[in-house]
């Protein structure tokens, strides 16, 4: 049980949480106890993409802390909140709703290398607090400016399939006759193409926008939609968050908690174990013989190695001995796995 499970976590549900719940199927299914571990914190309130690391890819599992992520997020307008979510108390209100047209306008401004101010309740620390700690009590926390870069952000289309972030209980139609996809579409397209407005009316502008945004390493979401409604002349918070990649980890390997207890109970968690190697497939692979990987596995140096620099995974018969670096020709061990 070396390899990685690839939860659809749910709202309400802890990353830790989620760890347990792994935990507590691999003991119930009789596979033994294994170290297991999460690649990416989720909130309670986000859903999606939730790598979970058993054995010998936890050894991975803070590699993907520092990887993409790519996510779907709902701005609603008009109201922003403590917490820049659903979960705080109401501070600034607008009666400014901004049309598609300037919304669009204003995105070009927030992709690249960009600054921003994390949320007070966040889990950065502040003087060796949490920083949501200290604002659940009432302090003032001011947390420095960060450089974080966001690739893509863009309106997502109405063809984003299945997996798209909104809950079934939030679709007008579901359940009534009309098929998921159709009633979610609906959606969708009614959400982000705004109210209807008559000919030589002005626009009466967007209640809310869902936006898919590709980020790297240390964006916080919350903090992209206040900023964003700010630079519309507006305030705004997050109502939906989703996350539908976390580096190599998609939604079409990922599995429900339910899916995960079934699989659990019926002893056949080896069907949606994803190998070792699924967290690296971003990386080259050097393929090694038998004399080069007892050398690796003691910890010396191989020279003369003509392959490009940089990280590489190198195996002997496919079979996962190192996470290396390469740099001219020498190739030294990063963490090594014991997969015998």
């Amino acid at each position: 049980m070396h390899g990685w499970i690839i939860l659809d976590k749910p709202l309400e549900m802890g990353s830790t949480q989620g760890v347990s719940a792994v935990k507590r199927v691999l003991r119930q299914g009789g596979y033994g106890k294994w170290k297991v571990g999460h690649g990416g914190t989720l909130d309670p309130l986000a859903t999606g993409v939730l790598p979970i690391a058993i054995g010998e890819a936890t050894k991975l599992a803070g590699r993907l802390l520092d990887s993409d992520k790519v996510y779907d997020f709902t701005i609603r307008f008009g109201t922003q909140t403590a917490t820049l979510d659903i979960e705080g108390a109401v501070i600034a209100t607008s009666d400014i709703r901004p049309t598609r047209a300037a919304l669009e306008a204003v995105l070009p401004r927030f992709t690249g290398p960009i600054e921003q101010v994390p949320p007070a309740y966040s889990a950065l620390k502040v003087d060796g607090q949490r920083a949501y700690d200290l604002a659940r009590a009432g302090e003032e926390v001011v947390l420095a400016t960060r450089s974080v870069t966001v690739h893509r952000l863009h309106v997502p289309k109405t063809s984003a399939g299945p997996h798209h972030p909104f809950a079934l209980s939030e679709v007008e139609g579901h359940g009534q006759g009309m098929g998921f996809d159709d009633a979610l579409h609906e959606r969708i397209e009614a959400q982000n193409k705004g109210p209807e407005t008559p000919p030589g009316q002005p626009d009466e502008g967007l209640q809310e926008i869902t936006l898919t945004a590709h980020v790297s390493k240390g964006t916080y979401i919350r903090s992209l939609a206040r900023d964003i409604a700010l630079a519309l002349g507006t305030v705004g918070h997050v109502t939906m968050l989703r996350r539908t990649k976390a580096g190599p980890f998609t939604l079409a390997s990922a599995i429900t908690l339910d899916k995960l207890n079934e699989l659990g109970q019926a002893r056949t968690l080896e069907q949606i174990l994803l190998p070792l190697g699924a967290g690296l497939d971003d990386i080259p692979a050097l393929a090694l013989t038998p004399g080069q990987a007892g050398a690796l596995r003691q910890g010396r140096v191989l020279a003369g190695i003509a392959m490009q620099d940089g990280m590489t995974l190198a195996t002997l018969d496919r079979v996962p001995v190192a996470l290396v670096e390469i740099a001219n020709g020498d190739v030294r061990v990063l963490r090594g796995f014991n997969l015998d």
